[in-house]
């Protein structure tokens, strides 16, 4: 728990809502993304570190990483809510797995 409110979970988190931020105001493609979050992450852990150094340069690649892997998991969670239907059956199974295991249309 003590690690979940790291400054490192900070920086990331912060990375990852300017990232969300940055592309819902402007619409850049998603192919953009990741180049943009590399560059934010180096030069926050450039800002944080002081110096330029291959730490600093991977601690820099870590945070984009980060953003982006919650970026896409907010974008993606946002679009299917409430887009599955649910088997009561099988309240975890999508249609579409049902469709391949059982045969159903």
């Amino acid at each position: 728990m003590e690690q979940l409110f790291s400054i490192d979970f900070g920086a990331y988190l912060a990375l990852a809502f300017v990232l969300y931020a940055i592309r819902e105001a402007t619409r850049i493609s998603n192919r953009y993304i990741p180049l943009v979050a590399i560059l934010l992450g180096i030069l926050y852990a450039w800002f944080e570190a002081g110096a330029m150094t291959a730490e600093v340069l991977l601690t820099g690649i870590k945070y984009a990483l980060y953003g982006v892997g919650t970026v896409a998991t907010l974008k993606y969670t946002l679009e299917n809510a409430g887009k599955v239907p649910k088997d009561p059956e099988r309240p975890n199974t999508s249609d579409r797995h049902r469709k391949f295991w059982h045969g159903k249309s």
